[in-house]
């Protein structure tokens, strides 16, 4: 019942992120886009943090190292893939401008409601496992999903939305987590081993966002040592939280 209780509080939390676009409103691009690659570095260092430090180590707790937990950390990356290419939608997280255009307003909204549901599975699926590694999970996706939510809703606003009905359907769509921890919770409780293919999973899906979403987007910018040594200082920053987290396991 606890892990219930916490883990819905926290896919809440999560759903009520999408929210952060209102933020848009009030701050100008140019400053947008400078915050928004040291925000992304820093949800780079979490994500990994909460692979290495937690998702793999309680993996492999779990049922000791054997190919079936690496044949599903290869899986979570590759459905994470799927999901981009077929479903025609990307972890973007600069905000749209003429520089940097989207299409697909509509599209990317059923890809970010699977991405969502995806996100609930894995928070929720991490509380039944044990309570520290659902908080670990949850502040690994909130460390994500502020910078993801923003260019969602920059997504939706040059797709012809207007900035209300943006936040709202951003909003609709992020409640999928929700239903995702529901799905975790239920179904994990009637059938056996499937929370320790799930923990793997969520390594993989995570590994896939960090490595091939973020860092790249980290990149994309001309080297200069100093932005260079504040981007590395903010995966640092990323990963201390989820070090810290070790303390209370």
């Amino acid at each position: 019942m606890e892990a219930w209780i916490l883990g819905l509080a926290s896919v809440t939390v999560i759903s009520t992120i999408s929210m952060a676009g209102v933020l848009t409103m009030w701050l100008a691009d140019k400053k947008l886009k400078k915050a928004f690659i040291y925000l992304v570095s820093f949800a780079a260092g979490g994500l990994l943090g909460d692979v290495f430090l937690h998702l793999i180590p309680e993996a492999m707790a779990e049922t000791g190292f054997q190919t079936t937990s690496s044949l599903v950390v290869l899986i979570g990356i590759l459905s994470s893939f799927a999901v981009e290419r077929f479903l025609q939608w990307r972890h973007c997280h600069i905000p749209t401008s003429d520089e940097h255009p989207h299409s697909f307003a509509y599209m990317n909204l059923f890809g970010d409601a699977v991405h969502n549901l995806i996100d609930g599975l894995i928070v929720g699926g991490s509380y039944i496992a044990s309570i520290p590694l659902g908080i670990a999970t949850t502040i690994a996706v909130i460390f994500h999903e502020i910078p993801q939510e923003l260019g969602d809703f920059g997504v939706l606003i040059y797709g012809g939305f207007n900035k209300r009905k943006a936040l709202m359907f951003n909003f609709l769509t992020a409640l999928t987590a929700i239903l995702g921890a529901m799905i975790a919770f239920i179904v994990g409780s009637a059938i056996e081993g499937f929370v320790p293919l799930l923990i793997p999973y969520a390594a993989g899906n995570f590994i896939y966002i960090a490595g091939s979403d973020l860092i790249p987007e980290i990149r994309k910018d001309a080297p200069e040592p100093k932005k260079a040594a504040l981007q590395l200082a903010s995966i640092i920053c990323g990963v201390v939280p989820m070090l810290l987290l070790l303390l209370i396991e």
